[in-house]
């Protein structure tokens, strides 16, 4: 019982960064998705926080929020994939909702906080990058 809840075995952290990394992709990705299925209406109404024009805003939030979030899911190029993730929070959390009340940006923020751990983290044994890494004779 005590190895249950005092130990920090690599195991185990190894285990969360898998369920971390693939939770908040899959949950990423069906954000990214609805921006896809419904990309012709999205256009007419599609924010431009930073000014790079609706049309540029959009297909840079889906590639984050889309293919960067299966990137992450594989653990593939794991870092390099959460650059535009934590940029497209960021602008989420700070420019799009920056008057919206704590309630409205909770979920950015939550994101934001995820995945900037993550990076931190890195992707863990269990992803394709430690699968690279090893062929290499790295890890």
């Amino acid at each position: 019982m005590k190895k249950l809840f005092f130990s920090s075995s690599s195991f185990g952290t190894d285990l969360a960064l898998l369920l971390l990394r693939v939770g908040s992709a899959l949950m990423m990705i069906t954000h990214g998705w609805a921006k896809i299925s419904d990309f012709s209406a999205r256009l007419t109404t599609f924010r431009d926080p930073i000014g790079l024009g609706p049309a540029l805003s959009l297909q840079a939030t889906i590639f984050a929020e889309f293919f960067c979030a299966i990137l992450l899911a594989l653990g593939f190029m794991t870092r390099l994939s959460l650059i535009p993730l934590i940029f497209t929070m960021s602008v989420v959390t700070f420019l799009v909702h920056a008057d919206d009340p704590f309630s409205i940006k909770e979920k950015a923020l939550l994101f934001l906080l995820i995945f900037f751990v993550q990076f931190l983290m890195g992707p863990g044994k269990y992803s394709l990058d430690a699968q690279i890494r090893k062929r290499r004779g790295g890890y």
